[in-house]
């Protein structure tokens, strides 16, 4: 952000943060006025008008990281940036998108999956492969050196490996990657993630219990809302192709952001 010479630019500045600290306050209260189908309206001066959503959500990545093949390598820019959206289908296919614009040579782990006590193999590889039920990390990784990732469970709370920790990919072995935590108390430090076998819980959607033997991690360039919950980012692209789905969900996503 450049500061300009306008005297008034302090007051201004002062305004703008009430007017929007005031704002979060209406709609995490539940007073902000509502529009047909108890839908909210966001001010048009936090939305990038788009009627193409691919070309909304390059426009979107753009802003929210900008220059980001030549700051790849900046620990402050990865850390301070987020876009954040209500799925995890969304978020894997946002994060696809950014890793693609980064250069250097892109490192794959797939895992291994089975079901619990299927001793016919009456699951085929591949449609264990296709699912990523909720808590498991996916089949496929994709990682670059540089790229920002999220730890998934509690691993080592004493060294600062918990759940929803933000880190740095810096080294990868066949059976261990080498990261760099990015915030909180232990910044700075130095961790492996092995291998993890880990299994679903019960799903409605599926007949059986997966388990799946993968890093316990996932790309975090974009987050879902409620992995964001916790976490102050500066800059903060949303992408809501439906409505937030549960009352208060706007509110933490506005709130992730220090300013308008």
């Amino acid at each position: 952000m450049q500061l300009s010479n306008d005297p008034n630019y302090s007051l201004q500045e002062s305004n703008n943060a009430e007017n929007f600290n005031n704002y979060l306050l209406h709609i995490g209260d539940d007073n902000e006025s509502t529009l047909s189908d108890n839908m909210i309206q966001i001010p048009d001066n936090m939305v990038i008008p788009s009627e193409d959503d691919e070309k909304f959500l390059q426009t979107l990545i753009k802003k929210t990281y900008l220059n980001l093949s030549e700051n790849i390598s900046n620990f402050i820019y990865i850390i301070d940036r987020a876009i954040l959206t209500t799925k995890n289908k969304y978020v894997d296919n946002i994060n696809q998108k950014i890793i693609n614009q980064i250069p250097g040579e892109t490192i794959i782990y797939h895992s291994y999956d089975s079901v619990l006590n299927d001793t016919h193999n009456l699951y085929q590889s591949e449609l264990l492969n296709s699912l990523t039920p909720s808590g498991l990390p996916p089949h496929e990784l994709c990682l670059k050196i540089g790229t920002l990732i999220m730890c998934l469970r509690n691993l080592d709370l004493a060294n600062g490996l918990c759940n929803g920790m933000r880190l740095i990919c810096c080294s990868f072995q066949k059976n261990v990657i080498e990261a760099e935590i990015a915030t909180g108390n232990h910044q700075g430090k130095r961790v492996f993630l092995p291998w993890i076998l880990l299994t679903s819980s019960n799903d409605i959607r599926f007949p059986f219990i997966l388990k799946r033997k993968q890093f316990l991690i996932r790309l975090a360039f974009a987050l879902t809302i409620n992995k964001s919950q916790g976490q102050t980012i500066t800059y903060v692209g949303i992408y809501l192709p439906e409505h937030v789905f549960l009352h208060g969900q706007l509110y933490v996503t506005f709130s992730r952001s220090k300013s308008q």
